[in-house]
Parts: C-alpha cells; structure tokens; sequence
C-alpha cells in the first residue's frame, strides 16, 4: 500500500485534497500503488496500479475510482486530466504508464 506525490515541488492545496481522497482507495485496496503529480498548473495526473483491476475492464475500474473522484470539489475534479489504472502486469507494458514515469514537459 502507498500513495504519494512524484511533484517536484510540495504539492498545492488542489493536488493535496486529490492525495487525501485517494487514501480511502488505498486503505479499501492494500495492494494498490497510488502516485500523482502536478503536470502544470492546470493539470493533475493520477496513477493507480492494483491487482484488483485484473478482473475488470476499464469502465469497472473507472466506476471504482469514481466514486472517490466525485467527492471532491468541481475545481479540483476540473484539475483531473489524465487518470491511470493499470494492473502490475500491465505497468510494465504500457507506453502511458512510461508517460507518466517520463513526462514530457509542459508547455504551460
């Protein structure tokens, strides 16, 4: 279980009600790894890598996260841009979970 924050800098206020929401997912979900960072300043991008995913397809796995998503206040909701939720298995193997290790900077 883990939850943490790849921005370089002490995350904002936005990214940090974002990791607070996400810590009920993590305490329901112990095998989960769950990362975010700050990709401009309009842009928060979200990892969540859990075993439990194997079974589903991606709106299961979306509906799950969903409903830790919409807890939060529009303006941070509206800060969500990319959500990631991959199985170990298929970390290894995805180009947007390198994307995410290996950003490409912004523009912004």
């Amino acid at each position: 279980m883990s939850i943490k924050s790849l921005t370089k800098t002490k995350p904002d206020d936005t990214e940090e009600a974002v990791l607070k929401a996400l810590q009920q997912y993590v305490l329901e979900h112990p095998d989960a790894e769950v990362v975010t960072y700050r990709q401009n300043p309009v842009s928060i991008r979200i990892r969540v890598i859990d075993p439990v995913f194997a079974n589903l397809d991606r709106v299961g796995r979306q509906e799950i996260l969903e409903k830790v998503i919409e807890k939060l206040p529009d303006d941070v909701q509206e800060d969500i841009t990319q959500v990631l939720l991959l199985t170990p298995e298929e970390a290894e193997k995805s180009f947007a979970n390198f994307e995410f290790d290996n950003p490409i900077p912004s523009q912004l």
